[in-house]
């Protein structure tokens, strides 16, 4: 899939990658589509992005999933005609990109005051589990996992902290994080035009900074960490704002 626009979210993408082909005829009405494994492939993304993608269009009444007997195209319903199709993509992404500016706003805020206390707090076991955090995010190919072990990460940099109210701030936006988590992984990728080694040295990076005890470095990671996405939202202008698979 090479040269096509989508929006910031993958499953996004592909759900609407999928709707079209279903509304040009490519994909007509009692036609099954390619199991979990082949779309992934062709899409170029992880297994769970292609099942939030075929959840929502059953959601939508455009697909028929049946328990071990495939995944099948039904009839498209008039209301599910598009309007034109970049309006949408824009729509999803104004929306997303204002939410995401936000709570980076906060995560700048909050996570690099983590990140220094973090530093001069820590303990033996805060740094076992950063380590192990980073050996998941390392050897697991399931993005959805490493989504989960990257927020892990940041709630344990709050933990590391000893402040239990700093703790209760980072859990609150669990659910929150778990999304622009998603999405600062794709603007990443984007900026980087690289895979997920790079974003992976960043967190090494952070680490070694708390272990190190440098409350100043530590900082001055995650600052790093947040602001190029940051730079990513804002270098991305009306018309031009949309992320491409390669």
């Amino acid at each position: 899939m090479t040269n096509q626009q989508r929006p910031l979210k993958q499953y996004e993408w592909v759900m609407n990658d999928l709707k079209e082909r279903m509304l040009d005829g490519r994909l007509a009405p009692g036609d099954r589509l390619a199991s979990v494994v082949d779309l992934a492939a062709q899409y170029n993304v992880g297994r769970s992005t292609i099942r939030e993608a075929l959840s929502a269009l059953k959601a939508m009444g455009l697909l028929n999933i049946k328990q071990g007997g495939g995944t099948f195209v039904k009839a498209v319903p008039p209301e599910a005609a598009p309007v034109h199709p970049m309006q949408r993509y824009d729509d999803l992404w104004e929306g997303r990109a204002a939410s995401l500016r936000h709570l980076l706003e906060v995560r700048r805020v909050l996570e690099t005051g983590c990140a220094a206390l973090a530093a001069l707090h820590r303990t033996e076991e805060d740094l076992a589990v950063l380590e192990k955090l980073l050996e998941e995010m390392e050897n697991s190919d399931d993005e959805h996992f490493i989504e989960q072990a990257d927020v892990k990460f940041h709630q344990q940099i709050a933990a590391a902290t000893r402040n239990p109210l700093l703790l209760e701030l980072m859990e609150s936006l669990s659910s929150r994080l778990h999304e622009n988590m998603k999405d600062m992984r794709a603007l990443w990728f984007y900026a980087e035009r690289s895979s997920a080694e790079r974003l992976l040295q960043e967190h090494i990076r952070i680490c070694e900074a708390i272990s190190k005890q440098d409350a100043r470095e530590a900082s001055a990671r995650m600052d790093l960490h947040i602001s190029k996405v940051e730079q990513v939202l804002s270098e991305n202008k009306a018309g031009d704002h949309h992320l491409r698979m390669t």
